[in-house]
């Protein structure tokens, strides 16, 4: 990976600046069309085996996309209607007009999220990222936080070679030995792992003061005209959650959770049962209050999200931060959800 090369995250921003809010509530053919990502969730599962499309008593049509940012892309071309995305594209989107609403907050600052350093790089603690090969997917949750983290470091991006590109192209840097380090998700955090080591995890850079979450959200006006079909769809997260909560027999690296896991999104099935122990689930219970979904302008989420913002523009990756981001979160949908 040559240094000249590396596709910048304001370069990513560029992709989604066009935001309108989306108008469309469904796709041309009367199907609801739903983001979702590579990195495994209980939830997932009902992806595979239909219990979405069973629960809200729709047709969905599920596309796999790389980065919450190419998730926004889409939605603000009208072609998705609802995305699971993490809270920086979140920030970058809104701030520059698209007008969505979280409605079901999938997981918070964990361990299935972290800076991975390789065998012999001779990084040992973060202040040694001066002058290394860094990457991270573009405006994802994992680039606000290695950016965070350089700045926690008084390092700038230029104290080090910061390369914004897709998971995919960070593997095969990685396997070509082009990086010396790397902020990723599952598959690429069990795959960079095998010749790395963990520097630190998202929670532990959240706990260092730069928190992210990833959340289920759908575009103004589809919430608006579908509101029984995203409390179905919260509620079936939720209940595939709780299994994997109350049940871990039944998502262990032999269960059928975790072949069809791996049928849906690649890998093996011990991967992801590995995967799925590093996730941070928040009970819909507690979702529904003001430490994360509800409230407003008070709403933990809404403060996340105002914070990210104000650190991007810093950054020099958006342009505006707006007043409030308190509502782009609702509550609404996991209200008395079990």
């Amino acid at each position: 990976m040559k240094p000249n090369l590396p596709i910048l995250l304001s370069a990513a921003l560029a992709a989604v600046a066009p935001l309108a809010a989306s108008t469309i509530a469904q796709a041309a053919s009367g199907k609801v069309v739903v983001g979702y990502q590579t990195d495994a969730l209980p939830s997932s599962v009902a992806i595979a085996n239909g219990d979405f499309a069973k629960a809200t008593g729709t047709e969905i049509d599920f596309r796999k996309f790389n980065s919450g940012a190419e998730i926004f892309a889409a939605i603000a071309s009208g072609d998705v209607q609802v995305g699971y995305v993490g809270s920086s594209p979140f920030a970058a989107a809104v701030s520059r007009g698209l007008d969505v609403k979280a409605f079901h907050l999938a997981t918070i600052s964990g361990t299935d999220e972290a800076l991975v350093v390789r065998n012999g790089s001779g990084i040992e603690k973060p202040s040694d990222l001066k002058g290394k090969k860094l990457a991270a997917a573009p405006v994802s949750t994992d680039h606000y936080q290695l950016l965070a983290v350089l700045k926690q470091e008084t390092l700038t991006e230029r104290d080090a070679q910061v390369f914004a590109i897709p998971q995919p192209d960070i593997v095969a840097a990685w396997n070509r030995g082009d990086l010396d380090g790397a902020f990723v998700w599952d598959p690429a955090l069990t795959e960079l792992k095998r010749t790395g080591k963990v520097l630190l995890t998202s929670r532990e850079v959240a706990d260092r003061g730069a928190p992210t979450f990833s959340a289920w959200v759908a575009t103004a006006a589809f919430a608006k005209d579908n509101p029984a079909f995203l409390k179905s769809f919260a509620g079936t997260i939720e209940r595939y959650s709780t299994s994997f909560r109350n049940d871990k027999a039944a998502w262990g690296p032999d269960s059928e959770n975790a072949k069809t896991l791996a049928k849906l999104l690649g890998g093996t099935p011990s991967d992801h049962a590995s995967a799925l122990t590093n996730l941070s689930l928040v009970p819909a219970e507690v979702q529904a209050s003001t430490a994360w979904l509800a409230g407003g302008e008070g709403s933990g989420a809404g403060k996340i999200l105002k914070d990210t913002a104000e650190f991007l523009k810093e950054q020099k990756k958006i342009t505006t931060v707006l007043p409030s981001y308190g509502g782009f979160v609702t509550a609404d949908y996991v209200k008395d959800v079990r």
